[in-house]
């Protein structure tokens, strides 16, 4: 793993490697199994704002048991979000963590796709993880904290004709 990061989150969280690879194939020794996922509108990505990390993140979580990263990209996201891919997403690569406090490695398997079209999203639940859901270009302002790694992880599947 490189010694400088590709990608550092508010919480000291640092993204050390992205392989795109083949997705039934997970890297050697990989933990921690996550699915993340870019989905695409008219050059937004859909992002929702984590209450327990206090900031902007790609819709994504861990793998339920008997679940791949695939089942669990779309399920993750039709709950954060409402929103349906288009299309069945596209598996980019695998993204390579180290979190703190304990400097914990995993990986994460990250997938994109565009949108069908937008749906409204769901309310927000007192108690429940994510607080709110929205579209962003990369590029305008978000109220609170946006996490680097996601950002950077979302650049990496930006539709070409996106500005």
């Amino acid at each position: 793993m490189p010694a400088v990061p590709l990608a550092v989150d508010e919480h000291g969280n640092r993204l050390v490697s992205f392989a795109f690879g083949v997705e039934h194939v997970l890297p050697d020794g990989a933990p921690m199994p996550m699915a993340l996922t870019a989905l695409w509108h008219g050059g937004e990505v859909v992002v929702v704002r984590d209450r327990e990390q206090d900031q902007w993140e790609l819709p994504g979580a861990q793998l339920e048991p008997g679940e791949s990263p695939r089942q669990a990209a779309v399920r993750e996201l039709a709950e954060e979000t409402g929103q349906v891919p288009g299309r069945p997403l596209r598996f980019v690569g695998w993204a390579g963590f180290l979190l703190v406090p304990e400097e914990t490695a995993g990986y994460a398997a990250l997938f994109t796709g565009p949108a069908a079209y937008r749906r409204a999203f769901p309310a927000a639940r007192p108690g429940e993880g994510i607080a709110e859901a929205r579209w962003w270009d990369l590029t305008a302002p978000l109220p609170g904290r946006v996490s680097g790694i996601d950002r950077y992880l979302a650049l990496l599947t930006r539709p070409e004709n996106a500005a």
